[in-house]
């Protein structure tokens, strides 16, 4: 049998290599577009920074480690056509010439695409790029071109447009690299995963090192001066704001590549995702999809859009064994996400109250705020933190953490990531058996100061409602 996987980032390499672990006679080919298979695109920002100086060490796996598991690299070339009825794959080599692949079964990795917004200077005729001191972020390419600016121009400004995850992450790296930035995000609030009171927080985190935080601003334009590079927006309010620069990164998100596959007659889903079942099959014979250019089963929304790294990892691995014959399911995401900036962590998993509502839920979100470890043991941080539960069954809904990175907020975040795939009721987190010690948590443990804190708000809630 002959697996062909398209991708060397998460999805690819893992539904190769499970292939490969269940049936080590199967043959297994995987074409790379670039020269960088298995690489942690979530590393790059800690590469810019310089916190990690050797780039290849965001290699999960080398080139050497993935052919002695028995993967077929091909590398720098690129998938152009798939005949799903012929069961071939059309390739294009590095010497410009093409080839015809067969296979028995083919994976689509092929990933997302950063969103290019319309902001004039940034397409057409003349647009700016990499020699200019303007990128994109996503690829390792892109990469090395933010490293070139840095090092070559020696940039001492630069702006950010945008301020998701990547964003703020890359606010933290050049801040660190000892650039001031200017950060310009066009919703009201910076991370707009988590609730705006906790954004807040991050804000206040981001103005406390330095960075110029400019929400409720749209980017309108990027143009080249004698002076550098201009940066001219506008306020909700109306009011024109210019920033000068030397450097502009553009972060605003990404969305699904899903062209090869829609091009050979795939389905398409939410936001242009390929569509595919639990056992990341698309609608071509023999043809799987998986990680970000395929569309995400959400354990409580069901289908929808959710890149993730940790999403294409086991959709990878789904994929990979149900190509060699298997009838494993994906299992669902809920959307768990952490972000470091600067000393400050935020991370939600499930659900916010706009989106539970959005969904035919009754949701109600109760704020508590707690100590990370019993105060009098030196060290303790507080955290705060909003709890989401549905207001007819109790079921958790969703949790946010904002607070110091010593305060292992990651894995807390984890635990409640678990209370919501087991479907726990809110009031169930104060059963679950977790460990304590004053150094490192409390009796209850701040997860279950929280839901005790949701409890007893919608008991008022209930006890204030004519007829309950």
């Amino acid at each position: 049998m002959h697996l062909v996987a398209v991708g060397g980032s998460d999805a690819g390499i893992s539904a190769a290599l499970r292939a490969r672990e269940l049936d080590p006679g199967v043959d297994v080919t995987v074409v790379v577009a670039d020269r960088y298979p298995n690489f942690s695109i979530c590393g790059i920002p800690y590469h810019v920074s310089g916190e990690v100086p050797d780039w290849r060490s965001l290699a999960h796996r080398t080139i050497s480690d993935l052919e002695a598991a028995g993967l077929a690299l091909r590398l720098d070339t690129v998938a152009r056509r798939i005949d799903a009825r012929a069961h071939t794959l059309v390739l294009g080599l590095p010497d410009g010439t093409e080839e015809l692949l067969a296979y028995d079964a083919l994976v689509v990795g092929t990933g997302a695409v950063p969103v290019r917004p319309p902001i004039e200077g940034l397409a057409g005729p003349g647009a700016l790029g990499p020699d200019d001191g303007v990128h994109l972020l996503h690829s390792m390419d892109d990469t090395f071109a933010v490293v070139r600016t840095l090092e070559e121009k020696r940039p001492s400004h630069a702006v950010i447009v945008g301020a998701g995850y990547i964003g703020l992450e890359m606010a933290d790296a050049l801040v660190t690299r000892g650039l001031t930035v200017t950060q310009i995000e066009q919703l009201p609030e910076v991370l707009p995963t988590v609730d705006p009171a906790l954004g807040g927080l991050v804000r206040h985190e981001l103005a406390g090192h330095g960075v110029d935080v400019r929400t409720a601003t749209a980017v309108e334009g990027i143009a080249r001066t004698a002076d550098g590079l201009e940066v001219h927006a506008r306020h909700t309010s109306g009011d024109r704001v210019t920033v000068v620069a030397d450097m502009v990164l553009v972060v605003v998100g990404v969305r699904p590549d899903a062209g090869l596959a829609a091009e050979a007659g795939a389905e398409l889903g939410t936001r242009g995702a390929i569509v595919v079942d639990r056992t990341m099959c698309t609608t071509l014979p023999d043809v799987f999809a998986a990680g970000d250019c395929a569309v995400t089963h959400h354990r409580l929304l069901g289908d929808t859009y959710l890149p993730l790294g940790t999403t294409a990892h086991k959709q990878g691995r789904v994929a990979g064994e149900n190509a060699i014959g298997g009838t494993r399911h994906f299992a669902g995401s809920l959307g768990t996400q952490v972000v470091k900036v600067f000393e400050m962590v935020a991370a939600r998993t499930g659900l916010r109250a706009p989106e539970a509502a959005s969904a035919g839920l009754h949701p109600q979100t109760v704020e508590f705020e707690g100590d990370d470890h019993k105060a009098y043991y030196p060290g303790s941080h507080r955290v705060r933190m909003r709890t989401t539960g549905d207001l007819g069954s109790g079921r958790l809904l969703g949790v946010q953490l904002v607070g110091h990175r010593h305060a292992e907020v990651a894995k807390r975040i984890d635990v409640a990531a678990a209370a919501l795939f087991c479907g726990l009721r809110v009031d169930e987190l104060s059963d679950v058996d977790l460990s304590y010690t004053p150094p490192l948590g409390s009796p209850w443990d701040l997860l279950q100061g929280g839901a005790q804190a949701w409890v007893r708000a919608t008991a008022a809630l209930h006890a204030g409602t004519p007829g309950r």
